[in-house]
């Protein structure tokens, strides 16, 4: 039984009882972490794909340590500029212990908001969704070209006058 999850931004493989490393998780060692962002399940009968996620199911997982990864050395430079500048850094991540795959308790007040909610987005009439945009008014060529034409004047340079020898 494994499954594929969304945690932190970045999809992970995790099985039941494994252990997966994930960025750094604000939190003691010993907390448990709900995952319910579950994008495919399969329990070795049964396979189950979300649109996007998968419902109706949680995992349960414990933060079993933190630590610091490798040192990266991150090295900046501008070729015949004589600009270097040399940092690093180590990305601190959390190791998670899975636990088991359950299934969500779906509350009866759920399925009361559900069917308000269906309610509250009865389709409406038709006319008044398909509402045409304001058509944009077309401008005059003439303006156009007598701002154009101003411009153009304005910048062209006067000529310069010749210069006067003495000889």
């Amino acid at each position: 039984m494994y499954a594929l999850i969304d945690f932190a931004g970045k999809q992970f493989r995790i099985e039941e009882g494994g252990s997966i490393k994930v960025p750094y998780i604000g939190g003691k060692v010993g907390n448990k972490v709900i995952i319910d962002k579950i994008l495919y399940l399969d329990d070795g009968k049964t396979i189950t794909v979300g649109t996007p996620l998968v419902t109706g199911i949680k995992i349960d997982g414990e933060i079993t340590s933190h630590g610091k990864g490798k040192k990266v050395v991150v090295f900046k430079f501008k070729r015949r500029k004589g600009y270097q500048k040399k940092n690093t850094h180590r990305q601190e991540y959390s190791i998670l212990k899975v636990g088991k795959f359950g299934k969500v308790k779906k509350d009866p007040s759920e399925k009361v908001a559900t069917k308000i909610a269906e309610t509250k987005t009865a389709p409406k009439k038709e006319t008044a969704a398909k509402k045409k945009p304001a058509a944009k008014k077309p401008v005059k060529k003439e303006t156009l070209n007598k701002v154009s034409v101003q411009k153009t004047v304005a910048t062209k340079a006067t000529p310069a006058k010749p210069k006067e020898t003495n000889e």
